[in-house]
């Protein structure tokens, strides 16, 4: 199961969270084994967010997931994961950062992979 928790300072509404949470959903698929059924997403929208001791209009994509996969296809999805962002936002490139985390322990329905 994939998680993308999305902090971002702009206030969305809930057409451009859904158009967010759709685009992320299709291009999920870039990682092997990974499909929007599975994919839990989480928006948090309208934070004060800084950056260089500035306030900024900003986006953090924080992607979790079970197991591990090559370096190309975490770039593929990166690169479609800010194209989703931009479009959906407004946010420049330079506005958008995202971390991505592997995890050979995940906790689902009551137990531990």
């Amino acid at each position: 199961m994939p998680y993308i928790g999305i902090s971002t300072s702009k206030i969305l509404s809930e057409e451009q969270k859904d158009a967010l949470k759709s685009e992320l959903g299709r291009k999920i698929s870039v990682i092997p084994g990974k499909t929007e059924a599975k994919l839990m997403v989480d928006i948090s929208d309208g934070h004060s967010m800084y950056f260089a001791g500035g306030k900024r209009e900003l986006a953090f994509l924080d992607v979790r997931c079970y197991g591990s996969t090559e370096f190309e296809n975490k770039k593929a999805f990166t690169e479609a994961a800010f194209t989703a962002v931009q479009q959906t936002t407004g946010l420049p490139q330079d506005g958008i950062y995202l971390s991505y985390g592997e995890f050979a322990n995940w906790g689902t329905l009551g137990s531990m992979k």
